[in-house]
């Protein structure tokens, strides 16, 4: 029998399952209580949302320890972010629902960061220390109504950590592990990772200070490479609070990140001495003004990005980044809820690489030149009814110095029954998204186009959600994407190449399922999987079927044992031949990863250790055609509270 019906089939065993079983366990938590906020800025519980998303709590992060965030996401439904497999170093690619990384937008406590000087003008997830964050929200579908340009087919919400309640608080993690490929019979320690962090709260203040590092000095990028490449990272967050009123309160924060990471030749696939240094600078304030039934909220920062490539082809990137986000939540009742806000970008890069016959960095684009600025006035409603009908909508007006204006609007609405047993909720949804070319694609001399026009994404999604009281639920959702002026790559011929809009309209479908299973009070099933497909233009990388489960058992209140299984499907990587001169399309096989992690409480919320173990049976596998994937792996490490 395929191999894919045998994994499709367990995920649907496991879903019905999940469906069919009675309550039986009463001092579970009920999962009603789950609040979720990045679908509306407002804290609703989830039963009452028109989208299935996903989140990731703190107790959760704690039982991935050991894990970076965007191996963390890549588990989530819907979701492949390619390079999470790979050394340490390895640039991320984001595929989620067949879209790419500049559809995707990363929010850091709920303001949007990017770095315009990137391609994709997207955010690198290696830039932020899971070690900071205190839970995520993952939204898919578009979203451009609530967060602008880049939410096309994800929202990935990252709250951090705030100060402690007492006057004083200090956490310290430590892990050291492990970093080989497959064919690697030592287990060497080669990967470090610590953090600190001091916080409290005393009378109306209220502080956080952290620093992370992290060493990896594993195996080589390229599979054929023999030397390893280094990736080396530091991380440091201060955040400070003054309470001055039960009305109003006022946040001031900065952070600095930074890594460095070896890279090699990727068009010969053998070793080189190339190196990428990445620093981010960034500040920002957060105050909050209550009134009676509403809230206005001030989310500014700042962000400066610097990009540094070392190798035959030098090249170094700078950015600048400004964005206000100002909001007013009104809650006329509990049945009615309202957003009215205005969304700021300001937005230049310029960089920096050396021309034919010269020996010294010279500037090939003008920070004069390539900027641009947003100024987005959004409304948003939120409408609960005592009889089940739930509505969210909204409209935004982009406004764009280089584009002029367009409006992007959705609809979301979802019918919820309660029963007996819990709930049965239908959604549904129709959302536009508008994304705007970046400056690199626009002004870089060689390959840029200024006559580019911006992306256009509709999305639809149906779907129905089941939950069990105390045991479990299930969802099941169908997604349509289409795609209209998609900026591409284009062979001019020649060997000129330059981004250009494609005339013809891409569709992305396909569906989610999601499951999960409260089997014992203390032992929980929890599963989904992904069938996606795309139209073969934009199919890179993208597996048709991923599944992913994972199985926690609570042996004692103090010892917890979790068991995760991946599955991704065969894919098309494209390879260029050196020879030829042209792009080949080649078949990525299919592979399945199984990882195990144990943490022991030594002292009840004072000291943990934790162990785990990736790719427990070593499977030989490619992520990315011609590099290196890690094999199995083993990590230790203890965290720390005072």
């Amino acid at each position: 029998m395929n191999i894919k019906t045998n994994v499709l089939g367990v995920l649907c065993c496991v879903a019905t399952l999940s469906y069919g079983q009675k309550q039986t366990d009463s001092t579970d938590v009920e999962q009603l209580e789950e609040v979720v906020v990045t679908d509306s800025k407002f804290n609703l519980k989830r039963e009452n949302s028109g989208k299935v998303i996903t989140k990731i709590s703190q107790k959760e992060l704690q039982q991935l320890q050991g894990k970076s965030i965007a191996e963390i996401i890549n588990t989530t439904a819907g979701v492949e972010i390619n390079g999470t497999k790979s050394n340490a170093g390895q640039n991320l690619s984001y595929y989620i629902r067949g879209g790419r990384n500049r559809q995707v937008l990363v929010l850091i406590d709920g303001i949007a960061v990017t770095d315009p000087s990137q391609i994709a003008n997207d955010y690198d997830l290696r830039l932020l220390d899971v070690n900071q964050v205190e839970s995520i929200e993952i939204l898919k579908g578009a979203s451009s109504t609530l967060y602008g340009s880049g939410a096309a087919t994800a929202v990935i919400n990252i709250r951090l950590k705030e100060a402690s309640i007492q006057p004083f608080a200090i956490n310290a993690k430590s892990n050291i592990g492990t970093s080989k490929t497959q064919e690697d019979s030592n287990y060497y320690i080669k990967n470090f990772n610590n953090n600190v962090s001091m916080n409290g709260t005393l009378d109306k203040f209220s502080y956080l200070a952290s620093f992370g590092n992290q060493f990896t000095d594993g195996f080589s990028a390229v599979k054929n490479g023999t030397e390893s490449d280094v990736y080396n990272a530091i991380n440091g967050n201060l955040k400070l609070g003054y309470k001055f009123s039960k009305a109003f309160k006022f946040d001031v924060y900065g952070s600095f990140d930074k890594f460095k990471a070896d890279f090699d030749d990727g068009f010969a696939l053998i070793d080189a001495d190339n190196q990428s240094i990445t620093d981010q600078y960034r500040v920002g304030i957060a105050p909050e003004y209550k009134y009676k039934n509403g809230s206005v909220v001030l989310n500014a920062a700042y962000s400066n990005m610097e990009r540094n490539i070392r190798s035959d082809y030098p090249s170094q990137f700078n950015s600048e980044s400004l964005v206000m986000d100002l909001y007013n939540r009104y809650n006329f009742n509990d049945s009615f809820y309202t957003i009215l806000g205005v969304n700021l970008q300001d937005n230049n890069m310029e960089s920096f690489a050396i021309p034919f016959g010269s020996s010294f960095l010279e500037q090939n684009i003008n920070p004069e030149d390539a900027k641009f600025s947003i100024v987005d006035p959004y409304a948003n409603v939120v409408y609960m009814s005592d009889f089940g009908l739930n509505v969210n909508a909204g409209a935004r007006l982009n406004n764009h110095s280089e584009y002029g204006s367009h409006l992007v609007y959705s609809i979301n609405p979802s019918f919820r029954k309660d029963l007996d047993f819990g709930y049965v909720k239908g959604l549904a949804s129709y959302s536009t998204a508008y994304i705007t070319p970046s400056l690199y694609q626009l002004f870089e001399p060689v390959y840029g186009n200024p006559d580019l026009k911006p992306e256009e994404n509709a999305t639809i999604e149906a779907g129905v959600e089941v939950s069990i009281k105390n045991k479990g639920s299930l969802s099941v959702v169908y997604f349509n994407r289409k795609e209209d002026n998609f900026i591409d790559f284009v062979d001019l011929g020649g060997f000129v190449y330059q981004y250009n809009n494609i005339e013809e309209s891409f569709t992305a479908s396909g569906f989610e399922i999601i499951a999960k299973y409260n089997i014992l009070e203390t032992l929980t099933l929890q599963a989904n999987g992904t069938i996606t497909k795309v139209d073969e233009d934009l199919n890179l990388r993208i597996p048709e079927l991923k599944v992913n489960a994972q199985l926690n058992y609570q042996v004692w209140p103090s010892t917890f044992l979790s068991l995760a299984y991946q599955y991704n499907d065969d894919r098309r990587d494209s390879v260029y031949n050196d020879t030829t001169f042209i792009n080949e399309d080649i078949t990525l096989g299919s592979y399945s990863l199984l990882d195990f992690y144990i943490s022991h409480s030594l002292l009840k919320n004072k000291m943990t250790i934790f162990a785990n173990m990736s790719n427990i049976l070593n499977e030989d596998y490619q992520e990315l055609y011609g590099y290196s994937t890690k094999g199995r792996n083993v990590n230790i490490g203890f965290n720390l509270s005072l």
